[in-house]
């Protein structure tokens, strides 16, 4: 039984070709995908130990140096390098205290989303029948509904906090992940080395696990690049809104809304923070596509 199991491991090797060797060998990494992982590491770095080293407050208020524009001091001398907005608060702190919350949004949507994507895509297009039609069915109909208007809906249903955007953006972001997923799955299910390995007796989960899910990896992850930035920006955007974070907790779209108001007396306010999301998003979209060229040049059309 053991030889069995090591030569139905053998025979799923094979699924190393599901990322092309240039790749493992780590040719071909230009400035296409270096830049903006620099971008988005310097961002990552300053989430997590901005608000360590700049601390805010955000119902503290400093009202005798409210509206300072960028690189001024304040009366204490200290010098408030973004500026500070209505009630005196930095606008620093403000912005990497946001980074963290567009991150941690980010990020938790993409493992809630792509995990229930997944599974759903791995049922659909493993077992198929009756499972693949009512799941791309259900994926579908919600796929009729803009997705910021279906996360509008939805968040002004359950409230404001930063758990329910991530709710929100799972539910309105999962259908990607399935459809990609699935056409990986339908792709891979049927080649020689699964077969083989059905043959030698290998369980459903097995044959999932060993041979379907490292095929779904690569086009999982460009997917999940392609898609953090969307996320980060439809987060700003409920915020911005009033449906996504509450006021006490720093956001960029808090900190946008805040400003929109100022745009002609105090500009920073609300510039500052956008010049940033946008940096981000950006360079997320430069870095999701050259990943997916990377991995896989018939994913241009996705």
């Amino acid at each position: 039984m053991t030889g069995g199991t090591e030569l139905i491991e053998t025979v799923a090797a094979p699924m190393a070709d599901a990322v092309p060797e240039r790749v493992r060998r780590g040719r071909g990494w230009g400035p296409r995908i270096w830049i903006p992982l620099v971008v988005v590491a310097f961002y990552v770095l300053a989430a997590i130990f901005g608000p360590m080293i700049v601390t805010f407050d955000p119902v503290a208020t400093d009202t005798a140096n409210r509206l300072l524009p960028p690189l001024s001091h304040r009366d204490d001398g200290s010098l408030v390098l973004f500026g500070t907005d209505q009630v005196g608060q930095d606008l620093l702190a403000q912005t990497m205290q946001g980074a963290r919350v567009s991150m941690l949004v980010g990020v938790a949507t993409l493992l809630l989303a792509g995990f229930i994507g997944v599974v759903v895509g791995v049922v659909s297009g493993y077992f198929g029948r009756w499972a693949d039609a009512v799941l791309m069915r259900v994926a579908d109909i919600q796929l009729t509904f803009p997705g910021i208007l279906l996360a509008i809906l939805i968040a002004a249903v359950i409230g404001q906090s930063v758990l329910n955007v991530v709710l929100i953006l799972a539910i309105s972001g999962w259908v990607t992940f399935a459809r990609v997923t699935r056409g990986q799955v339908l792709a891979t299910k049927n080649r020689e080395y699964v077969d083989a390995t059905r043959t030698l007796g290998a369980s459903n989960w097995h044959i999932i696990r060993t041979c379907i899910l490292p095929a779904c990896t690569a086009p999982i992850l460009v997917i999940a690049t392609l898609d953090i930035g969307s996320v980060i920006l439809a987060e700003a955007a409920l915020s911005f809104l009033g449906l996504g974070t509450p006021a006490s907790t720093p956001s960029w779209g808090v900190t946008i809304a805040n400003g929109r108001n100022l745009l002609s007396s105090a500009w920073w306010v609300s510039t500052i923070p956008g010049i940033c999301l946008a940096i981000l998003v950006v360079s997320f979209g430069i870095l999701g596509d050259a990943l997916r060229d990377r991995f896989d040049p018939k994913m241009k059309g996705i």
